[in-house]
């Protein structure tokens, strides 16, 4: 068996309205170009993640949804996770370790500095740092989204605006 794993920094986004929360972020111009040009990027890969989850900032909703505009994916499917946002590397994987088995292709849409980390911890191609909008394919050769370890995968490609 095998499971494939796309993680995903959202877009570059807006910091010039001191008075929003960092969670309450949103885009900005170059962010909301990025993004449809990476999802069509992600059309040419053959991308077809069965399940999407996705940080709940405003940031990362909007990235999401710009992919799921391009790929035709139901906005209404993606799971939203509060607990992504500000996450430790251990919080991400223990996300995907009760992600179920009969799911074999998954994206995250996370946040840095955990979404370089989880990337560095699955594969032994070390990314210093993952740009906004930038992706990573995962190829896992495991079973049960439990059996992830340090090293297992094997990075399929990293791509970014």
């Amino acid at each position: 068996m095998m499971k494939i794993l796309y993680l995903i920094r959202h877009a570059k986004s807006d910091w010039n309205n001191p008075e929003l929360t960092d969670f309450e972020r949103i885009l900005n111009k170059k962010g909301l170009k990025d993004v449809p040009f990476m999802a069509k990027k992600l059309n040419e890969s053959a991308f077809n993640p069965v399940h999407i989850i996705c940080s709940s900032s405003q940031r990362t909703r909007t990235t999401v949804k710009l992919i799921c505009n391009e790929i035709n994916y139901p906005l209404k499917d993606v799971c939203f996770d509060s607990s992504i946002y500000e996450a430790s590397l251990t919080t991400l994987i223990s996300i995907i370790n009760l992600l179920p088995n009969n799911k074999d292709e998954i994206a995250i849409i996370g946040h840095n500095p955990s979404i370089t980390d989880l990337s560095n911890y699955l594969t032994t191609e070390h990314i210093g740092n993952m740009p906004t909008c930038s992706i990573v394919k995962i190829k896992l050769e495991i079973d049960n989204w439990n059996e992830i370890v340090n090293g297992i995968g094997i990075q399929k490609f990293f791509i970014y605006p």
